[in-house]
């Protein structure tokens, strides 16, 4: 049966939730549509638990098509490949609201798959990504504890804007993305230009009204369409091994106390190994099982300390009070050779961000849905070494954390990058993770900051960022600044704020539990306000502003304009000529459509020898205008002279001196040095000169 629902928006906006058309074999599948943007999303899961794991395996795989945008991919095989950045992240958007909504011990492998068959200019897909998921789920038989519903939230002319159009996003001093329940917020993924918490705290309420009759929609299609829940297992250790870790709850309590990362691991390791090695059993499976039951009940009673420790008595593992930082430390110019370094730590928390600055040619170009052209001057790449956390692993190349974390730290920072009028270059980050505890992706953050600074780009404000952790039990709640990784593994919510002095340039949530009230969300805006202004105290005494010049490592930009119509004249054919200049300079040369001129050398004379050639191949000679040049042909009624640009213009015999003269020769000769002046320009482009009348102020200035 095919079931249509349909939610108002806003002025004009409908969207439609269909199911029963399409993906039928699908447990559960739908089609989203606003405007000409439509999204199809389906899911599936496994008739049984995976073995062996101790995590709930949901695969969420947002697929771009180009097709949808009535594009055909590059390359030499003409299809789609990897998935792109943008995949990537919206996956990631798409998962982290939903995740937390499934059943607690829930071990079945779910998919879900989503594909925009189908993008406009206007409406961007991946907030249809989040409610199509959601209502694919919602319809399905698998367990699901939603629905949930997700807008966009802008500000144009400094008035709320929901789901916003791309064009209106162009002039949005914020791009704020809310997912949660009909109670409570599961995610928010937010960008802005140095907004106040109360103005994001505004787009966070306006969000929630939306969600709700996003939810009503989808609840409607359930109760059309919608299949019963199956039921399924939980596993669960044995009662026996629960209480015999009990036992040893005090000394499981010694072992996490005061103690780093690694040195829990080791005397965890050491009574997991003791209780084991007292079981008595009859056969390997049996030892197999009970090995696993006692992990996992090690692993519960420490989650049940951690969390009792904070919510009753106050106390963090490593000795901090609730609002406490950890140590802080900031360092620039770390490295030699580079552009910029800054190094950042928060106590075990290590990141190395190295700045590299290029010409504007070096922009990344992207294949993107929604718009013709997608390029990127300020790129900002996360690497997480297995080192990083003290363990053995292959390195495969970025994986979605990584990519998802780049993205946020270059989001945090995009609002205060100059842009290419001022700063006419290509900026690349690269945050090296040298140690993990806790909240890389803000440290990451921090260090670019200083890295940037230590470059020399001229920033409009440093920038910083904190985590915010959550312990909600029975009736209690406590937030906690700067977790450490056992506080965000165990807790139940981690609240990443970035920022300047002024305001916010970047939020994003994950949750563990069923959703924030709006009370912890506007508790933690604050909390995260205090804490980053004492953290960009901190980084003010590494470095207090941008550099007054650029580091000696760095190209240098030369920009100038010349007429559009000679841009083939300086390119030459085939390139000839623009060829030339870059082998003799070893200047880097971008020429713009509109004219303009972006020479990138490091060496700076040979930056202005290419701006002198090129210059000189489009300079045309204005009226009044006096310089050096060199009879390079004489005829009977006059001497023509050398230009720039290759011309010659023509002093004739009555202009060669103010007495007369009778032959050419008599004036000058062939490669004579004179001093001429530009008195006119023909309608046929021809230049005349005149020798007579430089005077001698003229000649002062040459």
């Amino acid at each position: 049966m095919v079931k249509k629902v349909t939610v108002e928006l806003g002025p004009e906006q409908t969207l439609t939730i269909e199911s029963g058309k399409l993906a039928k074999e699908a447990a559960g599948s739908v089609v989203v549509q606003l405007g000409d943007t439509v999204v199809l999303a389906a899911t599936v899961a496994s008739q049984t638990p995976r073995q062996g794991i101790d995590f709930f395996p949901l695969l969420v795989d947002y697929e771009e098509k180009l097709y949808a945008a009535g594009k055909i991919p590059g390359g030499f095989f003409k299809r789609e490949g990897k998935p792109s950045e943008n995949a990537v992240l919206t996956s990631r958007k798409i998962d982290r609201p939903i995740r937390p909504l499934f059943p607690d011990g829930f071990r079945n492998d779910v998919q879900i798959a989503i594909t925009p068959l189908s993008v406009d200019l206007q409406y961007l897909p991946d907030v249809l990504a989040i409610n199509a998921a959601s209502a694919a789920l919602t319809i399905s038989d698998i367990p699901f504890k939603g629905p949930i519903g997700a807008i966009r939230i802008g500000k144009v002319d400094d008035k709320i804007v929901v789901n916003p159009t791309s064009e209106q996003l162009e002039t949005s001093t914020m791009d704020v993305m809310v997912a949660g329940t009909k109670d409570k917020i599961l995610m928010i993924e937010a960008g802005s230009e140095q907004v106040t918490e109360t103005e994001m705290f505004e787009a966070v309420e306006e969000a929630h009204k939306v969600i709700k009759k996003l939810i009503k929609g989808q609840e409607e299609l359930a109760k059309a369409v919608g299949k019963k829940k199956r039921e399924f297992a939980v596993y669960e250790p044995s009662a026996d091994m629960v209480a015999l870790v009990k036992k040893s709850s005090a000394k499981i309590k010694s072992a996490i106390l005061g103690k780093d990362k690694a040195a829990q691991k080791e005397a965890l390791g050491v009574i997991a190994d003791e209780l084991i090695g007292g079981l008595k059993v009859a056969d390997e499976s049996e030892l197999a099982q009970k090995t696993k039951d006692i992990k996992k009940a090690i692993e519960k009673e420490q989650k049940h300390l951690i969390r009792l420790m904070i919510v009753e008595d106050g106390k963090r593992l490593d000795g901090r009070k609730i609002d406490e930082l950890r140590e802080l430390n900031a360092e620039v110019s770390v490295i030699p050779r580079v552009h910029g370094t800054g190094l950042f730590s928060r106590g075990q928390t290590q990141v190395l961000t190295i700045a590299t600055l290029g010409s504007l040619g070096e922009e990344q170009r992207i294949d993107a849905l929604n718009v013709e052209e997608l390029t990127k001057r300020y790129m900002h790449h996360y690497n997480f070494p297995a080192y990083s956390v003290g363990e053995v692993r292959p390195n495969r190349g970025p994986g979605r954390r990584e990519i998802g974390h780049g993205s946020l730290a270059e989001k945090a920072l995009l609002p205060v990058i100059p842009n290419a009028e001022d700063f006419p270059y290509t900026i690349r980050l690269v945050s090296e993770v040298l140690g993990s505890n806790g909240s890389t992706s803000m440290a990451s953050t921090c260090a670019s900051t200083l890295a940037l600074m230590d470059a020399g780009v001229k920033i409009k404000a440093p920038v910083a960022g904190i985590s915010i952790g959550l312990i909600e039990e029975g009736n209690k709640e406590v937030l906690l600044v700067d977790i450490q990784g056992i506080e965000d593994h165990f807790g139940d919510m981690d609240f990443k704020v970035a920022g300047t002095e002024k305001g916010i340039t970047a939020i994003q949530i994950d949750v563990k539990n069923d959703g924030l009230s709006h009370e912890i969300i506007k508790k933690s805006l604050k909390m995260a306000k205090d804490v980053r202004l004492k953290i960009l105290d901190v980084m003010k005494k590494a470095i207090a502003a941008p550099r007054a010049e650029l580091s000696q490592n760095a190209p240098r930009v030369i920009t100038l304009q010349i007429d559009p119509a000679k841009i083939g004249m300086v390119i030459g054919p085939g390139g000839k000529n623009i060829r030339a200049i870059i082998e003799e300079t070893g200047a880097k040369i971008d020429i713009e459509d509109s004219g303009q001129v972006l020479i990138t050398s490091v060496d700076h004379e040979a930056g202005e020898k290419a701006r002198a050639k090129i210059e000189g191949m489009t300079y045309e000679p204005k009226r009044g205008e006096v310089f050096k040049s060199r009879v390079v042909r004489i005829m009977n009624f006059g001497a023509f002279c050398e230009l720039p640009g290759g011309k010659d213009g023509l002093v004739h015999i009555s202009q060669l001196s103010d007495k007369r003269v009778a032959k050419v020769e008599d004036a000058v000769k062939l490669d004579d040095e004179v001093i001429v002046k530009v008195v006119e320009k023909d309608d046929k482009g021809r230049i005349n000169l005149s020798i007579k009348a430089v005077t001698e102020e003229d000649r002062k200035k040459i």
